[in-house]
């Protein structure tokens, strides 16, 4: 095959080849996805008001505080949320982000990395570190154990720090379902799981700010199931909402969103 045929080839491939992506603008979203090679524009941030997330007082005003800052250009820590499932970690962090935007147009953006994608926090920071906005990097439902021990060496590099220093205004907030990682007493001698603490204190200690959360009692959970429901017009039994958290075995506010979402099928409605 000679030359003209291979360019005219080449040629031919060029125009049925699909363009490359466009380079997202990381001025113009309020949320981002980053998936290990590239990032993708969420064009509306999915978020309650930060007045819906009921049990949780302490650590909204803490985690705003800090988003305030971030979005400011005060000095501001990572932050880590631990503890009971359901019980508003994300939701938080969306939350408290989104309500800083309200505050701070354009001043702030919320970057969630995608499982696996730790090993590629170098080029994201890179990407960003020239950017003139913060950016809260947000890593949900963080794994431990031998499985997850890779992307857990991996963070903590990034918070460390190293030859290339990360940026003021990029931080980074983890959460992680496991209430004992920063209970130093609560683990047992064996020595794979001497291991294991020692990995997750060592990554809790990298943190700035941790914030616990804790399952709901009653009291809570019922308040959580009438700030969902009444908005909707939704009329509910409290003996029929715990009798639905003890079908899950769960007191916490996703299982009363899981309820008003039962209750709301039932009548037909939209939440």
């Amino acid at each position: 095959m000679n030359d003209d045929a291979l360019a005219r080839i080449a040629a031919a491939l060029e125009r049925i080849a699909p363009p490359p992506p466009a380079p997202v603008d990381w001025r113009a979203a309020p949320a981002y996805w980053w998936d290990g090679t590239g990032a993708r524009a969420v064009p509306v941030l999915d978020a309650l008001p930060l007045a819906r997330l009921l049990g949780i007082e302490a650590q909204k005003v803490a985690l705003r505080d800090l988003c305030q800052r971030l979005a400011t250009g005060a000095a501001a820590h990572d932050v880590l949320l631990w503890g009971a499932r359901g019980m508003g970690k994300s939701a938080l962090v969306r939350a408290c982000v989104a309500d800083v935007q309200a505050a701070h147009p354009g001043k702030l953006a919320l970057v969630q990395l995608a499982p696996g994608a730790l090993a590629s926090f170098p080029a994201l920071i890179a990407e960003l570190a020239a950017q003139p906005r913060a950016f809260l990097l947000f890593i949900d439902d963080l794994g431990f154990g031998a499985d997850a021990r890779a992307e857990m060496l991996a963070l903590r590099s990034l918070l460390e720090g190293g030859v290339m220093p990360r940026p003021a205004h990029v931080r980074v907030a983890v959460t992680a379902n496991r209430r004992g990682i920063i209970a130093r007493e609560d683990w047992s001698a064996a020595m794979h799981e001497r291991d294991e603490r020692d990995d997750a204190l060592a990554l809790a200690d990298r943190f700035g700010l941790t914030l616990g959360f804790h399952p709901a009692d009653k009291d809570t959970y019922l308040a959580i199931v009438a700030a969902y429901a009444e908005p909707a017009g939704l009329a509910f039994a409290a003996e029929e909402a715990m009798a639905f958290a003890r079908a899950r075995g769960n007191l916490s506010g996703r299982t009363a969103l899981q309820f008003v979402t039962e209750l709301a099928g039932r009548a037909g409605r939209a939440l």
